[in-house]
């Protein structure tokens, strides 16, 4: 045995007697609940607990016939259609999933419905990237089946096969890659065949159940394994659940054209053939997914594995791996905490409020740690957990651990909102080093946000799902709903007041600029201003520094505010106009999306604000507009903003306008940015 193996080896026993010292594990105890009837909810959960509501929005998709529906094709598909930003080919998209490096390829797993264009029937969709903005789809990677939907989850790399899921493979391969004479993983690297095992015997057995509608677990009077390969080794053919191409879909003409179209997503659209991909790692393990199995009766802890490098997805066949009787317990994110030796398992119990922490050593037995909570915002459900030790900008090799947890509805703003909590995590418990909670955005369109696993560099960077539930079904775009933010890295920075807050940035934005669009501006008088044209149906970057003028004078003045105000406006000829503006006064940013006439609702909120630094009339902006997606990145990422915007007709000029006061602007910079994802867009 290697040094690394034992060193590995000792820490998994100082790690296991840690959790044996503490208490039991918590799992699927079979032995245990052999007198529990069949179908009865398991674990020690109250009659209170176990009949709550399993999520606070309803599934439409769910009912009988909804996926059948034809779905009316407009060329709002089109128009709203972004051209950086992640979005489905067709069908519903919400939570992203699994977000994982595995050294070659970023995967963007995400909460799919590919049968329709709202919620329900829950699959792992899927997309890989080498920038985090130029997707490839994938087949879907977890289907829905008979014991349940695919609910939100995670993917972790179980380099050393702790969890026993994977096949064996030749020790030669496996000491080559320890030893580091192979590179991990590399398109070169030839697929490696798996040694004769218990395990890839149960994958021949099982390859006659290969169907869509097949359960996910074998019969029991089979050897446990992987359900979703042929005895070849080879991907089954999913093709009524992959993503269709937009490519098989009519062309409705150019924005603004009447023209409809009856389309049926899931009989009518074709397969597009998935982009090539290395074999499977010469480790002894791979990806792992840990996700929920929900059916409106219970919610459980899933565990599956990858053949393929994170293609598919086969259930263990004993799963679930941890299930506490309720039926509102979900979104497990799963990472190795260094210090204690351990994974960690941050999961929610989503009607009580709380977060539950649980430790294991081998992915599949689970021991509970802790919980915290309640806390924070009331709401009705908490979704979506994150548990991720950030770096302190303004602070030499200082950091702290930071929790997100998601909150729907019961935002301040309406709807859906992400909040964090700052503190410390010692292995076992998170405690908050304050009573403070913070949001991640001003806005309220920036939800269910989950960090990647194993960055380059130990990057921490996030995608998150744009859009809210209040109106995420109703939005006008009719085929396709749902898509992402820009990856944005984060880090703690002390504000002005300090207290630790977190900064967001875009990732590697820069590298899509085109051309720079010349915009000289130096100086704006008061009730003055500046326009360009913008190219219209482009995603652009627009940054800025600004100072307002002191005034003398700082009585009221109308709409012009006491001390002047400096406004930022994307138009068109039409009337319409998209406001980010700045009041000196109170030095306070404020978005208006309320002037565009693309969709009205009654949640569609037409207007936030946020506090930048206090007395201060200097800010800066860095503004991400793209088809329906605007992001807002001010002064440096303190503040954020996340919003849908759905003009009627194009915006085609860019204004900066200057009030009672005058201002002076500083390092501004426009780029169009080009496009990324094969999609069907306005232009």
């Amino acid at each position: 045995m290697t040094d690394r193996e034992d060193r590995l080896s000792l820490g998994r026993r100082r790690a296991l007697t840690s959790l044996l010292a503490a208490g039991t594990f918590v799992g699927t105890a079979r032995t245990a609940r052999a007198d529990v009837a069949p179908g009865a909810p398991s674990g020690p959960a109250s009659n209170e607990k176990r009949n709550q509501p399993n999520n606070s929005h309803a599934e439409p998709a769910n009912q009988p016939g909804a996926n059948m529906r034809p779905v009316i094709k407009t060329q709002s598909d089109y128009f709203y259609r972004p051209s950086i930003h992640f979005s489905p080919v067709a069908g519903f998209m919400n939570d992203p999933n699994g977000l994982i490096f595995d050294g070659q390829y970023f995967h963007l797993y995400y909460q799919y419905d590919p049968t329709a264009p709202y919620a329900g029937r829950v699959h792992w969709g899927h997309a890989i990237s080498t920038d985090l903005y130029s997707w490839q789809d994938q087949p879907i990677a977890i289907d829905q089946t008979a014991a349940g939907e695919a609910y939100s989850g995670c993917v972790v790399m179980d380099r050393e096969n702790v969890s026993g899921l994977f096949p064996q493979r030749p020790s030669t391969a496996v000491a080559a890659v320890r030893s580091g004479e192979t590179s991990l993983p590399s398109a070169d690297v030839p697929a490696v065949s798996s040694a004769p095992s218990a395990t890839q015997a149960a994958v021949d057995a099982l390859s006659p159940m290969l169907r869509l509608d097949a359960p996910d677990a074998p019969p029991k009077d089979q050897a446990p394994g992987p359900t979703s390969m042929q005895s070849t080794g080879q991907p089954v053919n999913r093709s009524p659940l992959a993503p269709p191409s937009p490519d098989s879909l009519p062309v409705l003409g150019e924005p603004n054209s009447s023209a409809l179209e009856k389309v049926d997503i899931q009989a009518s659209e074709s397969v597009p053939p998935a982009p090539a991909k290395p074999a499977a790692p010469p480790i002894p393990g791979g990806l792992v997914a840990i996700y929920t199995r929900a059916t409106p009766q219970k919610q459980t802890q899933y565990i599956a594995w990858s053949p393929d490098g994170g293609q598919h997805f086969m259930d263990y066949a004993h799963n679930p791996i941890l299930d506490i009787g309720r039926n509102s317990f979900r979104d497990p994110k799963v990472f190795w905490h260094e210090q204690s030796q351990k994974w960690v398992m941050v999961v929610v119990k989503a009607r009580e409020h709380k977060v539950a922490f649980y430790g294991s050593i081998d992915l599949m037995h689970w021991m509970h740690l802790s919980d915290f909570g309640p806390a924070g915002l009331f709401g009705v459900d908490y979704e979506c957990p994150n548990l991720i030790e950030l770096k302190v900008e303004d602070r030499t090799n200082g950091t702290r651990w930071v929790l997100f947890v998601s909150v729907n509805p019961g935002g301040p703003q309406g709807g859906s909102i992400t909040q964090y909590f700052v503190g410390d995590f010692d292995g076992e418990r998170f405690q908050p080093e304050d009573t403070v909670i913070g949001l991640t955005d001003f806005a309220k369109d920036s939800y269910a946000m989950q960090v990647y696993n194993d960055m380059p560099n130990g990057a921490a960077t996030y995608f998150a799902w744009f859009g809210n539930w209040q109106y995420c079904e109703e939005v006008p775009n009719r085929s396709w709903r749902g898509l992402m933010t820009v990856p944005r890295d984060i880090s703690l920075r002390h504000d002005d007041a300090g207290w630790l807050r977190l900064v967001q940035r875009p990732r590697g934005l820069e590298a899509l600029r085109g051309p720079e669009i010349p915009f000289p501006v130096g100086r704006i008088a008061a009730q003055s201003g500046a326009q360009v044209a913008i190219p219209p149906a482009t995603a652009i970057e627009f940054s800025l520094t600004v100072t307002v003028d002191e005034r003398p004078n700082a009585q009221p003045d109308g709409v012009q505010g006491r001390a002047g105000r400096f406004i930022v406006a994307f138009s068109n000829s039409q009337g319409e106009t998209l406001t980010i503006g700045f009041d000196a006064f109170s030095s306070q940013l404020w978005l208006d999306r309320g002037e565009l006439n693309g969709f009205s609702q009654p949640f569609f909120t037409e207007r936030f604000s946020t506090p930048l630094t206090a007395d201060s009339r200097r800010f800066s902006l860095r503004i991400v507009l793209d088809a329906c997606a605007l992001e807002i990145f001010a002064n440096d990422g303190m503040s954020v903003g996340t919003a849908l915007v759905f003009p009627a007709n194009p915006l085609d000029t860019l204004s900066l306008q200057a009030t009672n006061a005058g201002a002076t602007v500083q390092n501004v910079k426009l780029y169009p940015l080009r496009k990324t994802m094969n999609r069907q867009t306005a232009m």
